[in-house]
């Protein structure tokens, strides 16, 4: 396909995805109503935080962090907090974060002897390791697994999410006010099944977290991660900037010829590593999960911001209290 053609083609693909996008804002409606009436000050920071000049006079209210006095022992070693903010003031990224063998080991088996549910539906629940049978059984196919509130019944997700590295570097970075959110740990499948509407559904395009006004989230591998299995993407400096087109929409979800096209195809990078391997992002930088190919990937996630929590599981996270 060449020439005009192919450009509407693109054209009509992009409608299509839009509409689609559209449509899944709208059955969110209820949602986003329950939200407003649980706390008024969420939706002025889910239609201002994406724009620049609202989300910068923001971050202007930080309060401001001294150089770090915290003696505590870290599982992470000797890492400085204040470097780590430095890198992603610069980048949105910093990737240097493993876990004791020890504590990614409890928290793997955690992922397997319990149950997780699929596609964030509490119906349909099984174990990771019969995903294939599930996905007969259920006559669905099932692209996640969340364990929900489960993730609290493990103390090795319980250390990670207290580790005071973790609340160093997002004071840091976030500011004085920075508190712990969320801690999930989820499942992603491989699946020769998965339809375009499945593919729409998830995180498989770029866009960006509008959780809160400021964001960070420190996410962790629990199972070797090559190229065929669902690698994370994060596309560098795209927490700072952002096109015009971007922030005058209600989508949070963009084609990759678009985003790499303003921030450069060198601007991502794909995070591969083994298990116990980790990496800390500004989440309102461009990022995706690929789709795993050939291997289950096990991920942890904990979640800083700066407002008040939602009692609401979003995404079935629990709120840390």
């Amino acid at each position: 396909m060449h020439g005009p053609q192919k450009s509407k083609q693109q054209d009509l693909e992009t409608i299509a995805r839009s509409g689609g996008a559209l449509r899944r804002m709208v059955a969110r409606i209820p949602t986003y109503l329950t939200d407003v009436r649980e706390n008024p000050a969420w939706l002025p920071m889910f239609l201002l935080a994406r724009t620049m000049p609202f989300r910068r006079a923001h971050w202007l209210m930080a309060k401001r962090v001294r150089s770090s006095a915290n003696t505590a022992p870290s599982m992470f070693g000797d890492l400085r907090a204040e470097a780590i903010a430095a890198e992603l003031r610069r980048t949105g990224i910093f990737t240097g974060l493993t876990l004791p063998a020890s504590i990614q080991a409890e928290i793997a088996r955690f992922g397997h002897e319990t149950p997780c549910f699929g596609n964030f539906d509490r119906k349909l629940e099984f174990l990771a390791g019969g995903h294939v049978d599930a996905e007969q059984h259920f006559g669905r196919t099932i692209l996640s697994g969340h364990h929900f509130e489960r993730v609290l019944q493990c103390e090795a997700a319980l250390a990670v999410q207290r580790d005071p590295l973790l609340l160093d570097v997002s004071r840091h970075y976030l500011g004085g006010e920075a508190k712990l959110i969320t801690t999930r740990t989820w499942w992603s499948f491989p699946t020769k099944s998965a339809s375009e509407a499945d593919l729409s559904r998830a995180s498989f395009k770029f866009h960006f977290d509008l959780d809160d006004w400021r964001m960070l989230k420190f996410f962790f591998y629990l199972s070797d991660v090559d190229a065929d299995a669902g690698p994370h993407v994060y596309v560098r400096g795209s927490h700072n900037r952002r096109r015009v087109k971007h922030q005058l929409t209600l989508l949070v979800g963009h084609p990759a010829h678009e985003v790499l096209g303003f921030y450069g195809e060198d601007s991502a990078i794909t995070l591969t590593g083994k298990a116990g391997s980790g990496f800390v992002e500004d989440p309102f930088g461009f990022h995706m999960g690929t789709l795993a190919k050939q291997s289950p990937r096990l991920m942890m996630e904990v979640g800083f911001g700066v407002s008040k929590p939602s009692k609401r599981r979003y995404h079935g996270e629990p709120v840390v209290r």
